[in-house]
Formats: C-alpha cells, sequence, structure tokens
C-alpha cells in the first residue's frame, strides 16, 4: 500500500494540471481549425492565380502564428508536470503512456516546426505548390501531433493492450496497435479536432463580421465568412455524429462517467435524455447507450451496488467486492515481492496467481469508500449541456452564416446584429471546448486511469506548499502570456490584411489586387 497522501497536496496538483490543460485548450483548437481554413484559402491563390487569395491567405497565417507559439509554450509545461507532479502515475505506466507522447514529439512536431518556416518565410523562395504543401503540412503535422496526445488522453479513459509486471511494478505495453486505434481513441480524436475546427471556423466568421460592422476589408471578410461558414458547417455536423458515437463508447467503458453527465442516481430500462431539469426526451438515452430504445443504463447507485448485467453480458460487481478483489491484488503483489526477494518460489507463485485473478481491480485497492467513485455530478451535468446546447447553436450559426453569405447580403447593414453576435460567438466557441474537457477530465475521477490507478495512487510526494507555490506561477504567467497573445493578435486584427482595399463601397477588391 502507499503511505497516507494529504488531501491537500492531491487537490492542488489537481488544480495546477486543470488549469494548465484549460489555459492549453485555450490555442490548440484555433490552432487545428485555422491551419485548414488558411490551407483551403491557399489552395485557392494557387488555382486561381488571384493575389486576393494569398493576401488572404498570409493574414489567417498571421493569427495562426501568434496562437501557436503559445500554445507551444503552454504544451510543454503541461507535459512536463507528468514527470513532477504525477511521478507515481509515470512509473506506473510510462512504458505505453510515454510512447504516445514520444511519437508526438519526435514526429509531429518536428513536422510541424519544418513546415511552418517555409510556410511563414518561403512565400518568394519557393514555388506556390511546394509553399502549399508546406501549408497543408503544417496543418496536417499539427493533426498528427493532436492524434497522439488524444491517444494517450484516451488510454487513459480506456487502458488497453497492455500487462502487468510485478516484478517491475509496472504496467507494459504488449499491443501497441489497439492503444493507438482502439475505436474509442479513433472516435475522440475526431470528435475533439473537428470541434477544434469548428472554433476556428467561428473565430474566422467573428473577425470577419467584425470588419463589416467597421466597414473595412468588405470583399475580404465576406470571402472569409462564405468559406469558413461551410467549413465550419460541415465541422459541426461530424461532430455531433462523432458525439453520438462518443457517448455509446462512454456507456459501454466509463458507465459512472454517463450517469454523472446525466445526473442519474438510479437508472433502469427504456431511459429518457434530460435536455435540462423537467424537459426530457423519452427513451433516447437508452438508445445512445444501447442503440434499443429500451436498453438497461445503471445509475450512480446501480454501479455502486452491482448486480446488473454490463454490456458484455457480464453480472457487475459491487464497488465493495471491487474494492474487496483490489486489495487482495495489493497484497499479493507485496507478497509476491517478499517473497520473490527470499527466494520463495513456491509462495511466489502463489501470490502471483492471486494477483493476476485479480489484476484488472488493482486500482480499486486504494479508494477508501465506495462514494469517492462518484464525480463531482455538477461539474459535468452542467457542462455536458453547455456543450451539447453550444453544438446545437454552431450548427444553426454556420447556416445562417453561409445562407447570408448569398448574394453579399450580409455586408448589408441590417445584418448588423448577426454581426455582433459572430463576434461574442467566437467566446461561445472558446467555452464549449473547454465544457468538453471538463466532461471528459472530471467525468473519469476519481481515475487518473479508468478502474486503474486512482489520483491519490498517482501522486508524487511534495510539499502541498511547493505545488500551491508553482500553481500561482504558472497561473500568473500563463495569464500573462494570455494577455501578450490576445494583445498581439488584436493589433494584427486591427491592422488587417495587407493589400486588401479597404474601401467598403468596393464589390471586387480580389480581382483589383490580382493584378497587382
Amino acid at each position: 500500500m502507499i503511505e497516507q497522501i494529504d488531501p491537500s497536496l492531491i487537490g492542488w496538483s489537481r488544480a495546477q494540471f486543470a488549469m494548465t490543460a484549460m489555459y492549453h485548450w485555450l490555442f490548440v483548437p484555433l490552432t487545428l481549425g485555422l491551419a485548414m481554413i488558411m490551407g483551403i484559402m491557399e489552395t485557392l491563390y494557387v488555382r486561381t492565380g488571384k493575389a486576393f487569395w494569398k493576401q488572404t491567405a498570409k493574414f489567417w497565417m498571421k493569427i495562426f502564428g501568434i496562437n501557436f507559439a503559445v500554445g507551444v509554450a503552454t504544451g510543454l509545461i503541461l507535459e512536463f508536470q507528468f514527470g513532477t507532479n504525477w511521478s507515481n502515475y509515470s512509473w506506473f505506466v510510462g512504458d505505453i503512456f510515454g510512447a504516445p507522447l514520444a511519437i508526438e514529439g519526435i514526429l509531429a512536431f518536428f513536422m510541424e516546426a519544418t513546415f511552418i518556416a517555409v510556410m511563414f518565410f518561403g512565400w518568394n523562395k519557393v514555388s506556390k505548390r511546394f509553399h502549399l504543401a508546406s501549408t497543408w503540412l503544417t496543418g496536417i503535422g499539427a493533426t498528427i501531433s493532436a492524434w497522439w496526445i488524444l491517444v494517450a488522453n484516451t488510454w487513459m479513459q480506456h487502458p488497453v493492450g497492455m500487462a502487468f509486471n510485478p516484478d517491475t511494478v509496472r504496467n507494459e505495453m504488449v499491443d501497441f496497435w489497439a492503444v493507438a486505434f482502439q475505436p474509442m481513441a479513433v472516435t475522440k480524436f475526431f470528435h475533439s479536432v473537428l470541434s477544434g475546427w469548428v472554433f476556428g471556423a467561428a473565430f474566422v466568421v467573428g473577425v470577419s463580421c467584425w470588419y463589416l460592422l467597421r466597414r473595412r476589408h468588405r470583399q475580404f471578410a465576406l470571402q472569409s465568412i462564405k468559406i469558413a461558414s461551410i467549413f465550419g458547417l460541415a465541422a459541426t455536423l461530424i461532430v455531433a455524429l462523432t458525439g453520438d458515437r462518443s457517448g455509446y463508447e462512454v456507456a459501454r467503458h466509463q458507465p459512472m462517467k454517463l450517469a454523472a453527465m446525466e445526473g442519474m442516481e438510479q437508472g433502469g430500462h427504456s431511459q429518457g435524455l434530460e435536455v435540462v431539469p423537467g424537459i426530457e426526451i423519452p427513451n433516447m438515452l437508452s438508445f445512445l447507450a444501447t442503440r434499443t430504445a429500451d436498453g438497461y443504463v445503471p445509475g450512480m447507485e446501480d454501479i455502486l451496488q452491482g448486480g446488473y448485467l454490463t454490456h458484455d453480458g457480464d453480472t457487475a460487481l459491487s464497488a465493495e467486492e471491487k474494492m474487496a478483489r483490489g486489495r487482495m491484488a495489493v497484497n499479493a503483489l507485496a507478497q509476491y515481492r517478499a517473497a520473490a526477494q527470499d527466494g520463495n518460489s513456491m509462495e511466489a507463485d502463489s501470490a502471483r496467481a492471486v494477483l493476476e485473478e485479480n489484476v484488472e481491480y488493482f486500482g480499486y485497492g486504494y479508494i477508501e469508500q465506495p462514494e469517492d467513485l462518484i464525480p463531482n455530478v455538477n461539474l459535468v451535468y452542467w457542462p455536458f449541456r453547455i456543450m451539447v446546447g453550444l453544438g446545437v447553436y454552431f450548427i444553426l450559426f454556420f447556416f445562417l452564416s453561409a445562407w447570408f453569405t448569398r448574394k453579399e447580403a450580409l455586408a448589408q447593414p441590417r445584418f448588423k446584429w448577426f454581426h455582433c453576435l459572430a463576434v461574442v460567438s467566437i467566446f461561445f466557441g472558446m467555452i464549449a471546448g473547454q465544457a468538453g474537457w471538463i466532461v471528459a477530465e472530471v467525468g473519469r475521477q476519481p481515475w487518473a486511469i479508468q478502474d486503474l490507478l486512482p489520483v491519490n495512487a498517482a501522486i508524487s510526494s511534495l510539499s502541498p506548499s511547493a505545488v500551491k507555490t508553482t500553481f500561482f506561477v504558472f497561473l500568473a504567467l500563463f495569464t500573462v502570456l494570455l494577455v501578450a497573445e490576445a494583445g498581439i493578435m488584436v493589433k494584427a486584427i486591427a491592422k488587417g490584411p495587407e493589400g486588401v482595399d479597404n474601401a467598403a463601397e468596393s464589390p471586387v477588391e480580389g480581382s483589383k489586387d490580382s493584378k497587382n
């Protein structure tokens, strides 16, 4: 058993990691979204030869570059925390968790670093097509980087492809492909990355509508809105599909998270989906979770008490039974190591047999009471509704935006209300992304790795005051970075795209620029 951990150490370590992750996720979605949009715009430049599209692409690249730099800084600090604040976690599963992060650093990050230089500084030094390839490869590199990070995160939600080695007290990878391409990872990748595309599209529409409000860069704004609206609408529809699939995966592998998302203490058959308290869609939760309208969905109390049939047809154990078997596994590990050290092979084999029989419940041996298995319900229930509600909002938003750009109607003064809404929608995109990650990570608690390692066993042995101090240091640092980035970005937006006619009455700015 591990030594008793100060609860304040766990709290401050979790708070520090959550704060770092939330700051980091302010930048990542915009990077992913802008990478695709600027690639589309430069493709139009190469295909048409119009300088208008070149200047449009260069402007959004500038915004991408500002955001990308700060995102890298916050991401590096986030990864270092696994070694500083969560060293037991790193020891216990480092052979598995470290692999996708290493691939991300060696392959994807170097790919981004190589081609981003060509993208920014190679306009007059390489051919149009090579530069276009560099732009797309920068975006693809960022997307591949997200893939491996999300593979690592998904493994924490559903650990697969591993075996526990009692001699090293570590979980070791036995199936790389199971880790890298499990269905839950594929679903999470598309859901998370495409949500970034939605935010990137909302950002482009919002900034472009700001130009229309100010009667500046009319043609630039309208063309940017048209591309971003179609791109954003397609992304939101796919996000909705992947969200449905994600809910099904959560029901299979993280039923407690699903119950917390619905605030459901007692489950049953034919469960409805609660839109908000008092409003419910009949049978919808059962259909989403089981693909049948009368399927059984357990509530939080049902999961603690056990006795129901799981998706695999097995009878679910109660929390008490899992905790008892977890303690058996922990004690058997201690007995095995002691016997092996003493050279008592018979006793070691006996202890190892008990360990292997109960190892899947190993993490439950560190749970103090069944109620600890229930996450903070309010922190899961409400962010889930915010995320879904904003997802529906963005489907309508992009549909209207695409519709209004027909025949340049959106430039008319009577659409000022939509221009203001579009600017506000930038912040809606941020909120939706943050809400999604809160659901994913808070819903997994108390587990650092689902059913395998709780946070109280994953923590480093540190002074709570030291973690508290670094929390406020990082908070100040990231806030300064955020304010600096916002200031630089606002100045770049205020300056506007270079080489684009600022006259609001000019209807064909692109054709003028194409002659330059």
